[in-house]
């Protein structure tokens, strides 16, 4: 049984920001805020941890729990850089010494994802925000994950590939070595340059941080959508990598006769049009034809937090009143009421077990 003082810690440390909320058996959020992006993996070990601890004494005062450690019973980390079972069990040591709980689970974030839009933690679920991971997981829990260390791994995607690409065109259309497409005008006006090579020389001498290559991705969309041939392109490499991933993890898992639950999520997918998702939707129910497509406008942090309310056995009304909880923009993004193509998935009673410990070092 579920002690009434159980409290779960959960962690979304994605490459931007890091969210962190704490959540009582009950499915009551006691507490959450959000800081900057720490993966270790990108800042090193001693600053992401040194990030994150901040945040977690935060909620804990928020919460107005004592400040003693362990803080909680539970810790469900999900972080972006943890990609390869070494880095896991990296981490899984580091954060393991710093005693926040009893008891810790670290793994990739796209298994937050995966869990925010099931009721189970299976199906697959593609991340596709400032890059692109893909992870899948079975019935009987076998996982088919992917290194996503970027080109080196064979990745293609992501917010910062698509405005990468977007500006590439763009400079050819200038210089004339490529065709004629609208992102030439779209471009410099976003960045209010006289022209493209303004851009990059900023970009070059740093007087425009590389990050805000990240603010052309929906750029490219817009221009897509309007009709351009070299846009659309691009867009199209993108839902041809998306159902690609998908595809290969549900053959992979054997699922492509069953009835998967395909979860979309990251800031590119849930900014895409819907014509985009119909598209990845297509390509897909071609491959698993009673498959399931769902856009999840979900923070990851929630599907932390419910891995971390499944390994401490808490009940389906638990995991179902912190989905319906109504959370900040602040912390979830857009979206208040956390909810899958709108609306919230419920959990029957039976859900939960086969989730624990997902992405476990």
């Amino acid at each position: 049984m579920t002690a009434p003082e159980a409290v779960v810690v959960a962690i979304d440390g994605g490459g931007s920001k890091t969210d962190v909320m704490l959540v009582d058996a009950s499915g009551a959020i006691l507490g959450r805020t959000r800081g900057p992006g720490a993966s270790p993996q990108t800042v090193g070990m001693e600053k992401g941890l040194g990030v994150f601890e901040q945040l977690v004494i935060e909620v804990v005062e928020q919460a107005g729990l004592p400040a003693t450690r362990p803080y909680g019973t539970h810790l469900a980390a999900y972080l972006a850089g943890a990609d390869l079972p070494s880095e896991e069990e990296e981490l899984s040591r580091e954060l393991t010494a710093r005693g926040w709980a009893q008891s810790t689970v670290v793994g990739n974030d796209t298994f937050a994802m995966l869990r925010a839009g099931t009721t189970d933690g299976v199906g697959v679920a593609v991340v596709c925000g400032a890059g692109i991971n893909c992870v899948g997981v079975a019935e009987d829990g076998r996982v088919h994950r992917f290194p996503a260390l970027g080109k080196i791994s064979g990745d293609w995607g992501g917010g910062f590939q698509l405005g990468s690409e977007a500006l590439w065109w763009a400079v050819r259309a200038a210089d004339g070595r490529g065709p004629k497409t609208e992102l030439l005008p779209a471009v410099v006006n976003h960045f209010g340059a006289k022209d493209v090579f303004e851009v990059v020389e900023r970009l070059h001498f740093n007087s425009l941080p590389r990050a805000v290559i990240h603010e052309l991705s929906p750029v490219l969309f817009q221009v897509a959508a309007a009709g351009d041939e070299v846009a659309a392109g691009v867009v199209k490499q993108l839902t041809d990598e998306v159902s690609c991933l998908v595809a290969t993890t549900l053959r992979k898992l054997g699922m492509t006769e069953e009835a998967p639950v395909i979860v979309l999520g990251g800031g590119v997918m849930t900014g895409a049009s819907r014509d985009v998702i119909d598209v990845i939707e297509r390509q897909c129910v071609e491959v698993a034809p009673r498959a399931e497509v769902r856009v999840v406008d979900i923070a990851p942090v929630v599907g932390a937090a419910l891995l971390g309310l499944d390994a401490i056995g808490a009940s389906a009304t638990a995991k179902s009143r912190l989905r319906m909880s109504s959370v900040p923009a602040s912390v979830v993004g857009e979206n208040p009421d956390s909810l899958v193509n709108g609306r919230a998935p419920s959990e029957p009673d039976s859900v939960g077990e086969r989730a624990e410990g997902l992405g476990a070092s």
